[in-house]
């Protein structure tokens, strides 16, 4: 996700000026494009990009990604192990919370218990099945964390995990204050982190608005912010915060609304980046949906990804800026493939989608509407048109999109499993591995897991694959997930996005990261 900073600053305006002084390379407040978080601000909940771009401003974890996707450890002084399976992580001196408690091994310790205990029903509490006393049926101690001191602390898993340090980077690791427990409601309207920003004071974050962060003074890191804050601003529309970057009134955005595809990058000359992306983007059909189960909805899930054109849609709506997809995951990361058994299905075939949808009706005539939910915020409006245009063109049958304001609106109905239809989906990665596109997604119980999809199959190749002794293994394990996936399509894989964006000529030293997220911290306003 995102970034980082060091020193302190105050009085701020939407110009993007400041009376503060910083140690950074400029004192100018930085402005973000960004969206209302779902939830309060707890990293073990939080498992969507506008609460994620937050916390990962105001928290650093035992390691960080760097614009590559490389990780490199950061409150940790060292990750060692001799068989992938018991791992001792030694911290370095000096962090502390921006309330001037002390980081140590307990910090960790103490947050992941809390994120995986069953009763706290936290979103990411999936991330921590691999350690030893994790359990989905009842509240339990993660008994394989041990404190052997205030810098050293112990991971048991409960077989080898080869990538298990490459996800410490992740937010569902991030430290917590022993302040958090005392109310962690209030908490996350403020959270206390120990990265290289910190919310500017109390109200600093307007729901709906935005979120005003500062630097942190104390941080201890090597990631030190270049300027002197970040503000990121929610907006209710793509199209309003573009205009605002083509004016000068947001300094970088990390998203194009659809109707700038053709035309952003003459727009912005040398200020506008279209780089490929750790982004997978689908829609999901919920494992519930009537007419959506057993033979029959095999047929129709076949049928519905036949039926889309995703070149057509990528080529006329998105203007070079998505691939059409060939699997689950992302080229970015390392083992993808394009070849994987069964991706015939993501090829265009009206006529075979017919002959499914034919046999499905065989079982079970269709009746009612194909819906897709989106959020009108966030640029989809015109392929989800597009794609359920294709749908009744091709199948014959009603189709149409479901929009909801904004991404917390629809986030919240999918979380509630109240949405009545097929919604947009899709993953940026949280770490560049294989296995995140997929675990979190589609294992059994998986906190992303949205459309509730269970294979047993599935659940021990992932399993197969995270115990793995090497990275070629455990990825040789992922690709046969993967080719369960294509016979079950618990979600239809639509298109690799790239990131796409830009900044203000207001700023200077933009770079986005792997994953698509500018690196905020190293901003310098103009």
């Amino acid at each position: 996700m995102a970034a980082l900073a060091l020193t302190a600053c105050s009085g701020t305006d939407d110009s993007g000026d400041t009376t503060a002084t910083t140690g950074g390379a400029s004192k100018g407040i930085v402005t973000a494009w960004g969206s209302e978080p779902q939830n309060p601000l707890i990293p073990t909940n939080t498992n969507e990009v506008g609460g994620g771009k937050i916390l990962d401003l105001i928290f650093a974890g035992l390691v960080s990604y760097g614009a590559d996707g490389s990780a490199h450890n950061e409150v940790a002084e060292s990750i060692e192990t001799e068989d992938a399976q018991t791992y001792t992580i030694t911290l370095k001196d000096g962090w502390t919370f921006t309330n001037g408690e002390p980081v140590t091994a307990k910090s960790f310790v103490d947050a992941w218990n809390y994120g995986a205990k069953l009763s706290n029903e936290q979103l990411s509490s999936y991330f921590f099945e691999p350690i030893q006393g994790f359990s989905w049926d009842e509240d339990s101690e993660l008994t394989g964390l041990k404190v052997v001191d205030d810098t050293t602390f112990t991971v048991a898993l409960n077989q080898p995990d080869s990538d298990f340090p490459l996800r410490l980077g992740y937010s569902a690791f991030y430290p917590l204050p022993e302040a958090a427990f005392a109310d962690m409601a209030a908490f996350g309207e403020n959270p206390i982190g120990n990265g290289n920003y910190m919310l500017d004071g109390e109200g600093a974050w307007e729901h709906n608005v935005q979120a005003t962060l500062v630097p942190n003074p104390d941080y201890p890191g090597d990631r030190v912010a270049q300027n002197g804050g970040v503000t990121v601003k929610f907006y209710e529309t793509l199209e309003g915060a573009y205009n605002d970057l083509l004016a000068g009134q947001l300094d970088v955005l990390d998203n194009v609304p659809d109707n700038a595809f053709a035309t952003f990058e003459a727009e912005l000359g040398d200020r506008a980046v279209n780089q490929p992306a750790a982004i997978f983007q689908s829609f999901t059909i919920p494992q519930g949906l009537e007419h959506f189960s057993g033979e029959e909805g095999a047929l129709r899930r076949q049928a519905i990804s036949l039926a889309i054109n995703r070149e057509e849609i990528t080529d006329a709506i998105f203007q070079g800026t998505r691939t059409p997809a060939s699997d689950f995951t992302s080229p970015v990361i390392d083992g993808w493939s394009n070849d994987v058994a069964g991706s015939e299905v993501l090829k265009f075939d009206a006529d075979k989608a017919k002959e499914l949808w034919a046999e499905a009706d065989a079982i079970s005539p269709y009746s009612g509407t194909f819906t897709i939910g989106y959020n009108v915020d966030g640029g989809h409006e015109a392929w989800v048109d597009a794609v359920t245009n294709g749908l009744r063109n091709t199948l014959g049958i009603s189709a149409e999109g479901n929009p909801f304001p904004s991404f917390k609106d629809l986030r919240s109905e999918v979380t509630a499993r109240t949405i009545t239809g097929a919604f947009r989906s899709g993953w940026q990665a949280d770490y560049p591995g294989l296995y995140n596109f997929l675990g979190p997604l589609y294992g059994t119980g998986a906190g992303s897991n949205d459309g509730d999809y269970s294979s047993a199959e599935v659940d021990t190749l992932l399993t197969e694959g995270a115990s793995a002794s090497s990275i070629e293994e455990a990825n040789a394990k992922f690709l046969q997930v993967q080719e369960v996936l294509f016979k079950d399509l618990p979600a239809i894989p639509l298109w690799y996005a790239n990131a796409t964006g830009g900044s203000a000529d207001t700023v200077s030293n933009v770079e986005f990261g792997w994953n698509s997220v500018p690196l905020l911290y190293a901003v310098t306003k103009n």
